[in-house]
């Protein structure tokens, strides 16, 4: 009995010390905040939190504001290639998150992978201006240049910039700006909504000065100092992560994943496949052959907790093909806008500024909506369905890809003029390009309205211990609709012969395109229209419904303490709303 105790004693003291341990960075963090009362100290995280998220907007929006145009001017791509790599560089870096944070979660630490991640996107940004950089230009002396890329080098090291870039930009927007960071816990549908409307709001308003202010810069005579920019914000997000690092970096605490939830569904449809084939069917739902229960591997709270989740994939999917229209933006219209006529007062308007008139619908509507739900509805009504702002919202999208076709006829009327962009003669129409302005209008409405509707529902109706889960499958198929936008620019190009997606616009149908895509957002609207009653009630009896008897929900509420130290996937990082630039 002495050596059993003695044995237990060793054990009792081998636990206290790794529980002393493990307590040691908290106790640390909270004595070094020791001096700081709790609401200042939440309000300098929250502070630290933005400032590195608008930093992070500031550098990506930098990146593709004048992408295209550095592509076929600088780089010699035609109009559709520059277009895909635009999209594919947004859909990339919307990816890149989920990847990111599930590396966090189980395979890297996550203050390791904050360095690593911090070292990619410098290198990113940092090596962008290489390739803008006019090395011709530089002599030794009046003989000898200093150093010349060639053009397959050029791509080599922009290729390279751009997906170290989006890699960083995923370790941002996952470890250091997750959504835990902003406490909705014990936020309702109504807060949740106003919270989405104004993030959005700000993180546009970010977007706004960056077109106006970078693209200038990169399309006047100091163009090639255009990518420093990013630059120097990416120091400053870097700077402003060293200061606080002890408050947003947080040892994990998980009861869900991705893995869990893509293994509940893979497992459920091999069990389902198997019992069809050998005993028939016979249970109610499909992924309920994934439960201990029925021969599956998962409990049956991870079972339900997926069933909420894929109830949402119907949203989800209707998100795509909006998607799509919304990346019009950066290559379509744009591709219009730099055929048009920029000069206005004797000032010629850089290309990305007309982005800024899409913006501007969303920085009027979102006060405006604020202003009514606040006035209108009790705390406890959500106001309006948000299904409702959504139909209406990809209604709005599909107009103005049918309005951007209609423009595209009017700008071919109008006789050509030569106008030089980036130190290049381009020959263009004559039609002013605020001729462009109502298409941009429309497809800002649809954001304003989309967007945070959409968030809203992705966060609040399933389980707390799924809400970033959820998150992380709304960006996946949002980063789906970039990626089948490129796809879909590359099949109108081949499948037209270069006429619906052509290189020079006054040559080719580029209005076709736009009329074939406004008809599949139509449908793509009604469609959504028709389902859209799953999705209407967001009152607290419905939704508990919806979300399924979990077993562990009442636990989960009665233990919400742990608010801020959520894991990455339990608490996905906000998606930006205008990726699409």
């Amino acid at each position: 009995m002495p050596d059993a105790d003695r044995k237990d004693m060793k054990e009792k003291h081998l636990l206290n010390h790794t529980a002393d341990k493990e307590k040691q960075p908290l106790s640390e963090g909270s004595n070094h905040a020791g001096n700081v009362s709790q609401p200042q100290k939440k309000l300098q995280e929250a502070i630290c939190v933005l400032l590195v998220e608008l930093c992070e907007r500031f550098t990506f929006f930098g990146i593709v504001c004048n992408m295209i145009l550095f592509c076929t001017v600088k780089l010699g791509y035609h109009n559709y290639q520059a277009a895909i790599v635009n999209m594919c560089f947004v859909g990339t870096s919307m990816l890149t998150p989920v990847l990111v944070g599930w590396l966090a979660e189980c395979l890297v630490g996550r203050i390791k992978l904050v360095c690593i991640c911090m070292f990619l996107h410098f290198l990113g940004t940092a090596l962008l201006p290489v390739v803008a950089f006019p090395f011709e230009d530089i002599y030794i002396d009046r003989r000898h240049i200093l150093h010349t890329l060639t053009k397959r080098e050029q791509k080599i090291v922009f290729y390279f910039a751009l997906l170290t870039a989006s890699l960083g930009i995923g370790g941002i927007r996952a470890i250091v700006c997750p959504l835990s960071a902003y406490s909705l816990e014990d936020c309702g549908p109504k807060e949740l909504l106003s919270f989405f409307n104004w993030f959005y709001w700000l993180v546009n308003l970010n977007s706004a000065v960056v077109f106006v202010s970078i693209s200038y810069i990169q399309q006047s005579v100091a163009r090639n100092l255009g990518f420093l920019i990013p630059f120097v914000s990416m120091l400053m997000a870097i700077i402003t992560i060293h200061m606080v690092r002890g408050e947003m970096i947080y040892k994990p605490k998980t009861d869900s994943s991705l893995l869990t939830t893509f293994g509940v569904i893979l497992s459920a449809l091999k069990m389902c496949c198997m019992r069809y084939r050998y005993f028939g069917g016979g249970l109610t739902n499909w992924l309920d052959h994934a439960k201990e229960n029925y021969g599956g591997q998962y409990s049956e709270t991870q079972v339900e907790s997926t069933k909420s989740l894929t109830r949402l994939f119907p949203l989800f999917t209707f998100q795509i093909l909006y998607r799509m229209c919304i990346m019009q933006i950066p290559s379509g219209y744009y591709l219009q806008t730099m055929n048009s006529n920029l000069h206005f007062s004797g000032f010629v308007l850089p290309v990305a500024a007309m982005n800024v008139i899409s913006i501007v619908p969303l920085l009027v509507l979102v006060p405006v909506l604020e202003c009514i739900n606040s006035n209108l509805f009790s705390s406890k009504d959500t106001g309006y369905s948000p299904t409702i702002y959504i139909v209406v919202g990809q209604f709005s999208a599909a107009l103005s890809v049918m309005v951007a076709g209609f423009s595209e006829i009017h700008r071919k009327h109008f006789p050509q003029v030569e106008q030089t962009l980036s130190e290049e003669v381009l020959l263009v129409s004559s039609m002013p390009c605020f001729h462009l302005t109502p298409q941009y209008i429309l497809l800002g409405v649809a954001e304003a309205l989309v967007t945070p509707s959409c968030s809203l529902l992705s966060f609040w109706l399933v389980p707390e211990r799924m809400r970033g889960i959820s998150m992380h499958f709304l960006t996946l198929f949002n980063g789906a609709g970039c990626f089948m936008g490129a796809f879909f620019v590359q099949t109108a190009h081949s499948g037209s012969q270069g006429s619906w997606f052509p290189h020079l616009l006054h040559q080719g149908k580029l209005e076709r395109f736009f009329f074939f895509l406004a008809s599949l957002m139509m449908v793509n609207t009604l469609g959504f229209w028709t389902i859209a009653h799953r999705y209407n009630n967001l009152n607290q009896e419905y939704t508990s419904g919806f979300r399924a008897s979990l077993p562990e929900e009442k636990l989960l509420k009665d233990g919400k303490g742990i608010k801020h130290y959520g894991s990455v996937l339990e608490r996905s990082p906000i998606l930006s709303p205008i990726e699409k630039t």
